[in-house]
C-alpha cells in the first residue's frame, strides 16, 4: 500500500453499478477524459473503499489519449500512481506512456511447469526436494548464485535477446520459448537507454527469487473446471504435480523505473501535460523521453523472462539432483510464462474501428481469447493461459482469457489475490513461527530466507484469490480451468 503521509485526505469516489461485479466511475471531475471501471464483488469494493485504489482509477482516467476506461481488476489495490490491478490504453500516436503504468517490478509474473507425477509420488521426498530447490534457488533480499555469473557484455546480450540467449547458452530446453509471453523476448530493447546503476545491480541478480511477495511452489492440481482445455494446458488430472515460479526484473526493473520516473516529470513540464498525481508522470510516446523507456523497459522485461527461465533451469536441476533421473522424466514442461508489469504495443477495437494502442498492465495479466496470432500454436484454438498465483498457502489459478475481455479490458484480467494489509502491518500482526508451524500442520514444507517475511505475507494479509478468479469468471473476462494448492513453498 501506499504512503498516506504529506498527501491531501482520501475523496470519496461516486460509483455506479452497472452489472454483477463491474462498477462505473463516472467523469465526475473535471479533466477525466473517460469513466473507470472496476470489476469487483461487494466484499472486494468494501476493501477499495478503504485505500486510494477507486481515486487513483480516476485519476488514470485524466491521461492524454486514453481510450474507453481506466481500468482495476478485482484483485486492484492502492499502488505507484496507478493501482495495482490497473490497465490503460493510450493512443499509439496522440497518447502518453507512464511508468506508473507499469510499476516498479517490470515484467514481474508467474512461470507454470506441468509434470507427470502425483502428489503420492513426491510426498516422500518433499522435504527433500524443497530444501534442495531452496538450496539451489538464492532467495532473500540481495541474494545471488555464487557459480553463475554473467559479464557486462553477457548481460547485454540478454536484456537484448532474452530467453533465446540463455537456451543457447545451455539453460533450458530449445521449445520453452515458445511456450512465453513475447516468446520470452520483447523486442527493441536497448542496453544503452539503461543506466549504468541498473545494470550493475542486475549483473549479480540473475535466476534469483528475490523477497516480498516472490515464491516458488511445488503444487497439486486440486480441481479441474475444464478438462478439455486443462489437457491441452498439459493439466491431465486431479493430484498431478505443478511448480510455480512468481518472480520479476528484480533490483534491474526496479531501478530501470526509478531513472526514467525523473527523466518524466521532466517531461511532464516540458509537454505541458496536466495530471492531478505527479506519480502518474509521463510523456508523448512519440516524444525521445518515452521510446527512451520503452528500449529501457524492454530490457527489464527480457531480463525478468530470464530470471524466471533461470529459476525453472535450477527447478529441473533440483529434481535431477533428488531423484537422480533425467529432468525429462518427469515431464517438466514449461505450461505458459505471464507478464504483469509491462506496457505493450497491441491492436484493438475502439470506436467501431481498429485502433494501434499503448496497453499498459500493472499488476495485470494478459488474457487474449482463442484465435489471437499472440498465443502459441498449441493453446490457440482455446485461448491464452492466464495465472493468478495466490497468497502463501492458499490456491493458485489457471484460467483461459475470455473473450469478453477485449471489450471490457483491453484483453486483460487479474494478476493475483492483491493485499489487504501493508507490510508493515502484517508484520506487526502475525509472527513468522507461527505462519510456518502453521503451513507445516497441513502438510505444506516451508523454506524461507527469513521468518520476517513469512510475517509479510501471511494468508490474511491478502485477498481471498478464489473470489478474484471467481470476479474474472464472472465477468467473462477469463474463464476457471484449474485450481492449484500448494505441497511445498520456497520464500525469500
Amino acid at each position: 500500500m501506499g504512503d498516506d503521509s504529506g498527501r491531501r485526505p482520501r475523496e470519496k469516489v461516486p460509483l455506479e453499478k452497472i452489472d454483477d461485479c463491474i462498477w462505473r466511475i463516472p467523469q465526475y471531475r473535471q479533466g477525466m477524459r473517460v469513466s473507470g471501471l472496476v470489476f469487483a464483488n461487494d466484499a472486494l469494493m468494501e476493501k477499495m473503499k478503504t485505500d486510494r485504489t477507486l481515486e487513483q482509477c480516476a485519476n488514470v482516467a485524466h491521461l492524454p489519449g486514453i481510450y474507453k476506461n481506466a481500468i482495476t481488476l478485482p484483485d486492484g489495490h492502492e499502488g505507484y500512481g496507478f493501482p495495482i490491478g490497473g490497465v490503460a490504453a493510450t493512443d499509439y500516436e496522440e497518447g502518453v506512456i507512464s511508468p506508473g503504468g507499469v510499476g516498479y517490478d517490470i515484467n514481474c509474473g508467474v512461470r507454470l511447469l506441468s509434470t507427470n507425477l502425483t502428489e503420492a509420488d513426491v510426498k516422500p521426498k518433499l522435504g527433500q526436494l524443497a530444501a534442495k530447490i531452496f538450496e539451489n534457488v538464492p532467495s532473500g533480499l540481495g541474494s545471488r548464485r555464487k557459480d553463475f555469473s554473467v559479464s557486462s557484455r553477457d548481460l547485454d546480450r540478454m536484456v537484448t535477446e532474452g530467453v533465446p540467449w540463455l537456451i543457447n547458452k545451455g539453460l533450458g530446453w530449445p521449445e520453452d520459448a515458445e511456450h512465453c509471453e513475447e516468446q520470452g523476448h520483447m523486442q527493441n530493447g536497448d542496453p544503452d537507454k539503461v543506466s549504468s546503476t541498473a545494470k550493475s545491480r542486475g549483473l549479480t541478480q540473475i535466476g534469483t527469487l528475490g523477497s516480498g511477495n516472490h515464491f516458488l511452489e511445488i503444487q497439486k492440481v486440486d480441481k479441474i473446471f475444464q478438462p478439455e482445455t486443462a489437457k491441452v494446458f498439459g493439466l491431465t488430472e486431479e493430484g498431478q504435480v505443478t511448480v510455480m515460479i512468481h518472480c520479476g526484473s528484480r533490483g534491474f526493473g526496479h531501478q530501470v523505473c526509478s531513472d526514467y520516473l525523473r527523466v518524466m516529470e521532466r517531461a511532464v513540464q516540458k509537454y505541458g501535460i496536466s495530471l492531478p498525481d505527479r506519480e502518474l508522470a509521463c510523456a508523448p510516446g512519440s516524444s525521445p523521453e518515452a521510446r527512451d523507456y520503452v528500449q529501457a523497459m524492454a530490457c527489464a522485461v527480457n531480463y525478468a523472462f530470464c530470471n524466471r527461465h533461470a529459476i525453472m533451469h535450477w527447478v529441473r536441476q533440483s529434481f535431477q539432483q533428488v531423484y537422480n533421473q533425467d529432468p525429462e522424466k518427469f515431464g517438466l514442461k514449461l505450461v505458459y510464462d505471464v507478464a504483469h508489469n509491462i506496457a505493450k504495443v497491441e491492436t484493438h477495437k475502439v470506436n467501431g474501428g481498429t485502433t494501434k494502442v499503448w496497453v499498459h498492465r500493472k499488476g495485470a495479466t494478459r488474457a487474449f481469447p482463442a484465435g489471437r496470432e499472440e498465443i502459441p500454436q498449441d493453446y490457440r484454438q482455446k485461448g491464452q493461459p492466464v495465472l493468478i498465483p495466490g497468497s502463501m498457502g492458499t490456491s493458485s489459478w489457471v484460467l483461459v482469457g475470455g473473450e469478453k475481455s477485449m471489450d471490457l479490458t483491453f484483453g486483460s484480467t487479474a494478476h493475483g489475490a492483491g493485499r489487504m494489509m501493508s507490510r508493515s502491518a502484517a508484520k506487526r500482526k502475525f509472527w513468522g513461527g507461527d505462519i510456518k508451524a502453521s503451513l507445516e500442520k497441513r502438510g505444506i514444507a516451508v523454506r524461507s530466507a527469513s521468518a520476517m517475511i513469512l510475517a509479510e505475507e501471511a494468508d490474511s494479509a491478502y485477498k481471498n484469490v478464489d473470489v478474484v478468479a471467481e470476479v474474472s469468471d464472472t465477468v467473462g473476462i477469463a474463464t476457471k480451468v484449474a485450481r492449484l494448492v500448494p505441497l511445498a513453498v520456497v520464500k525469500g
